[in-house]
């Protein structure tokens, strides 16, 4: 396991047309093996999800995500796939569902950069179309 800057990019477009962007750096775990990149961080207020830690499994055509702690859930994500999942936080849950648009990813032993653009609902209605580019360096890497 390797320590890594993780940078992640997030772009949220709602039915208005309204647009909201959230940038930040933080530090976190990376492995690679069996063509799998592992990565893992914990929240912190500047996303709005502190006290739970986020996990990304890359793999050559599907990512997952799993966030474990004040928030719980459990996302697949697979070009051309729909998928549900339960979004669980101190103040109740929701049933909750991606439609994966696009996955790009380039991750090797060193790290590597993800993109994915998938739009999410909830209850059947679509709340949101988003976009989001992690990118993952050793710590002291180039």
């Amino acid at each position: 396991m390797k320590d890594v800057v993780i940078s992640i990019n997030s772009t949220f477009t709602f039915d208005e047309g309204e647009e909201q962007r959230m940038e930040f750096t933080t530090d976190g775990y990376y492995f690679y093996e069996d063509q799998v990149g592992c990565l893992s961080y914990e929240e912190s207020e500047v996303t709005g999800l502190p006290g739970t830690r986020t996990s990304l499994f890359v793999m050559p055509d599907q990512v997952v995500v799993d966030r474990e702690g004040t928030v719980t859930s459990r996302m697949v994500f697979k070009e051309g796939l729909k998928s549900a999942f339960q979004y669980a936080t101190p103040f109740g849950s929701a049933n909750m569902g991606i439609d994966t648009r696009r996955i790009a990813q380039s991750m090797g032993e060193a790290g590597g950069r993800v993109e994915i653009d998938y739009v999410v609902n909830m209850e059947h209605v679509v709340a949101s179309r988003n976009k989001f580019e992690i990118t993952v360096q050793e710590i002291g890497g180039q």
